[in-house]
């Protein structure tokens, strides 16, 4: 059995990121950056397709972990018998080459430790050359090259490198990984209590800008802590996860790559980003997305790559089992190639977003996109599509998508009235009404007093909780109400939501998923939204008791096996925490000074 995802940390450099088990094993690594090969592959394969563990030689009677506040940097401290050892976990976010520290630290009596060194580049793949150095380590292969520096005495074993050693109370025993070229210079070693440090203060910095300072701050902060490391510096894209096929149901296919950034998330990320106070970060999110999806809106995207790349091609990997043997193990993502219309909405209402909050215009035309999008939508609006959930099954008319390009047409129109773009509002108007009309007659069943997920069909979908939350119709709409009460009844499992009435001949794939967390978090919004604010808290704070000890959310959660699953830590899970308490806060006011 493998490790349980929520047994797992991230620590990152805001270029890639590696996953640490509680017990102290690195179980996931790209180099250099997320969606590069990964050298530790061991999380969707075995041990022998790549790992670097540092942990007790004896048994183990206690284990906590934390990261310091504010911060990535992860303290994992270990119990024993003869004593206790502090094992620090960090990368350094200044450089675009990858740098990882581990530091040991002897904090009672003595205890004697393993290093267990497995480098497998290409996903587990490729057995590099290893040689010796002055200073530990390097291992070849191709276009990557690693070095392990450490003052530990390190051995070959079996393909492997592996020490022992012990360590003492006030004792430090550091190791610094780092990645580059292999046509070019190792780059110096690392300081390591100076890198530590320097890595704080840098997050430290960072963490200060939260603007929240409601109830659930420590949530918060560690919810857009982890959207920062899940942002590609170098162009302000903000992946989906930082890992590959980690299952939405055990044993089951649906094992997707999600290092990559989906414009669906954009208009909720820049909400949770805006709020709490990080606009430099919302600026570059929205220049990364008018890159990105810059040319003809036929051809626009639903997902790019951490540049804007289109093409993702979905390979699978067989020599990895997968998690859990839950294969196939892919790498890119067939969704690429998809058309789902509800893009438009994200994209416009992005833009919308941020003229109301005054970031100044963008320097990529976004008046060009917003009137191509108008252009495109007068008739595009009309075509079935993928859907918000990337269906795999046959194209059909489904009800969000419909609803997100009323929301492409809708701001624009908010924003001529106020004054700040100018374009045919009369015509717009007609458009948006035309939308509007068609979705309330053929998206509605009045026998199930429900929005259904596409047309003509009698199936429900979590995804229509977005229509208060859009502005498509308000919450105390009768018909809102109804969707609400038919989510509840229908796709509400143990206190979770569901995404949708699972049918092979619509999603092309097998029963078998967990309850996605987003749309949990969207329930919670709508209660607030209809003035239900204790069912509102006790769900929002559901959700933050299904967190790791660390305050980690991965994508989905199965309520029977009390497990996450899904690709992990999943960035709109966390954006959804944040939204929500912002919601929260915003309709239940902290108690003044005097009240009880």
């Amino acid at each position: 059995m493998s490790i349980p995802i929520e047994d797992y940390a991230m620590i990152g450099d805001c270029h890639t990121a590696a996953l640490v088990s509680k017990e102290g094993s690195i179980d996931w690594l790209c180099v250099p950056h997320f969606d590069s090969p990964a050298c530790f592959a061991a999380l969707v394969g075995t041990a022998e397709n790549g790992h670097w563990s540092i942990s007790p030689a004896e048994p183990i009677r206690g284990i906590r972990r934390h990261y310091r506040e504010g911060t990535l940097i992860l303290e994992t401290e270990f119990e024993t018998d003869s004593g206790s050892v502090t094992l620090i976990d960090c990368m350094t976010p200044q450089t675009e080459r990858p740098e990882l520290v581990r530091m040991v630290v002897g904090t009672r009596g003595q205890v004697q430790m393993n290093l267990d060194l497995v480098i497998r580049f290409d996903y587990g793949s490729v057995v590099p050359w290893v040689r010796s150095t002055d200073r530990g380590i390097s291992a070849i292969a191709g276009p990557d090259m690693l070095g392990v520096r450490t003052e530990v005495p390190l051995r070959g074993e079996n393909l492997k490198t592996v020490a022992t050693f012990t360590v003492t109370e006030g004792q430090k025993i550091p190791f610094d990984l780092a990645w580059y070229p292999s046509e070019g210079n190792e780059p110096a070693p690392l300081n390591a209590d100076t890198a530590i440090q320097e890595t704080e203060t840098w997050w430290r910095e960072w963490s200060d800008r939260c603007s929240y300072q409601g109830k659930w701050r420590d949530a918060v902060l560690r919810s857009l802590i982890t959207l920062k490391a899940l942002t590609f510096l170098p162009t302000g894209g903000i992946v989906a996860a930082p890992t590959t096929s980690l299952p939405e149901w055990l044993g089951g296919v649906r094992n997707w790559d999600y290092r990559f950034c989906w414009v669906r998330d954009a208009s909720f990320t820049l909400r949770s980003l805006l709020d709490a106070g990080y606009h430099d970060e919302a600026l570059e999110w929205r220049e990364w997305l008018l890159r990105a999806v810059a040319g003809s809106p036929a051809e626009v995207n639903i997902v790019y790559g951490l540049r804007g790349e289109r093409r993702l091609t979905e390979l699978e990997l067989p020599w990895l089992q997968g998690y859990e043997k839950s294969a196939p193990v892919r790498t890119g993502n067939a969704a690429h190639t998809q058309f789902q219309l509800d893009i438009f909405g994200e994209i416009v209402n992005t833009l919308y977003q941020c003229r109301e909050a005054g970031l100044g215009p963008p320097k990529e035309g976004g008046d060009g996109v917003r009137e191509a999008f108008l252009d495109f939508l007068e008739t595009g609006w009309e075509h079935p599509d993928d859907g918000i959930w990337e269906m795999r099954g046959p194209q059909r008319h489904f009800v969000h998508s419909k609803m997100m390009a009323w929301v492409a047409v809708d701001r624009p129109i908010k924003s001529a009235e106020k004054g700040r773009i100018s374009g045919d509002i009369a015509k717009w108007k007609r458009l948006r009404k035309k939308i509007q009309a068609q979705v309330c007659r053929q998206g509605f069943d009045a026998e199930l007093n429900s929005f259904v997920q596409f047309y003509g069909s009698k199936h429900l979908d979590a995804s229509l909780l977005m229509m208060p939350l859009v502005g498509f119709l308000p919450a105390s709409d009768p018909r809102v109400i109804g969707t609400v009460k038919a989510v509840e009844s229908n796709l509400m499992e143990n206190g979770f939501v569901a995404r949708y009435t699972q049918d092979p001949e619509v999603d092309g794939l097998p029963h078998g998923e967990g309850k996605f967390l987003a749309c949990s978090f969207w329930l919670a919004d709508n209660y607030v939204l209809q003035n239900r604010r204790e069912e509102a808290v006790r769900m929002f704070e559901r959700l933050l008791n299904i967190r790791n000890d660390l305050g980690l959310l991965s994508e989905e959660y199965d309520p029977d096996a009390k497990r996450l699953l899904g690709n992990f830590p999943q960035a709109f899970s966390h954006v959804g925490l944040v939204n929500t308490a912002f919601s929260l806060s915003r309709a239940i006011p902290e108690p003044s000074l005097g009240e009880t």
